[in-house]
């Protein structure tokens, strides 16, 4: 196993939802500070990505498969060499949008929708940490779930399951640090607000000049900054939080 340069095991991460955004400047940060990535996502490793390993340390999991998501865990484990895990950040989702790209409503939405989008948002955090509880345990790893502004506010782009899934999975966190921070894992929560990505909404700019008290887009940066933060042990004592990255938007 690679050793860090203090000689101790190097650290590992297991990132989901890392080809774009928020989880590509993750990626980076992570390993920045010297940390093996492991990423997952529904697609191929791309070939323009930063991370060290490559393919080697890319798995391709369909997360709105219980039986895909399964078979990634046992894939998973099986790239652990010393069986240890020292941090789980579940990043990806899926916001589905009606025509023309507007925001699906509550009556909108159909069973399907819902389904698939709970079962990316929702059941693929709670499936790999519980699929990987025996190595996070071993590391007194660190679970970080991203959530949303949007789980906590009626948001004009995001659409209804995506918030629904968004607030079941700040629920999920707080239930999760109490169960979990009894074999020794931690697990918080951030919630990102407005975040300068390729994903961006037609019409964000009026939420930053009318809503943002900073009066600007954050960077995937400032987020992966903040979830860096929560997997060290400069948050060895942090638990159960949500932190809100979104420039005031929450005030």
């Amino acid at each position: 196993m690679p050793q860090s340069q203090d000689n101790q095991p190097r650290r590992i991460l297991l990132l989901t939802g890392a080809s774009r955004g928020i989880g590509h400047a993750t990626v980076k940060r992570f390993s920045a500070a010297g940390w093996r990535v492991i990423t997952c996502s529904r697609h191929a490793f791309p070939e323009n990505c930063p991370w060290e390993m490559g393919p080697e340390d890319h798995i391709q999991v369909d997360l709105s498969s219980p039986q895909n998501t399964v078979d990634a865990i046992a894939e998973i484990k099986n790239r652990l060499p010393d069986g240890q895990l020292h941090a789980l950040v579940n990043n990806a989702a899926i916001s589905p949008k009606a025509e023309g790209g507007k925001r699906l409503s509550s009556i909108e939405t159909t069973i399907d929708v819902w389904q698939h989008v709970f079962n990316v948002n929702f059941f693929g955090p709670i499936m790999l940490a519980r699929g990987l509880i025996d190595q996070l345990k071993a590391a007194h790893g660190s679970v970080v779930n991203v959530t949303s502004i949007a789980g906590s506010r009626v948001h004009p782009f995001a659409g209804a399951a995506y918030a629904t899934s968004k607030a079941a999975l700040a629920s999920l966190t707080r239930e999760m640090a109490s169960d979990f921070g009894a074999v020794g894992i931690r697990v918080n929560a951030i919630a990102p607000g407005e975040i300068d990505t390729s994903i961006l909404s037609p019409g964000t700019e009026k939420i930053v000049e009318q809503q943002i008290p900073l009066h600007r887009l954050g960077t995937p940066d400032e987020v992966a900054k903040i979830i860096y933060v929560l997997c060290t042990d400069t948050a060895s004592y942090v638990n159960g939080a949500e932190i809100h990255i979104n420039g005031g938007q929450h005030v």
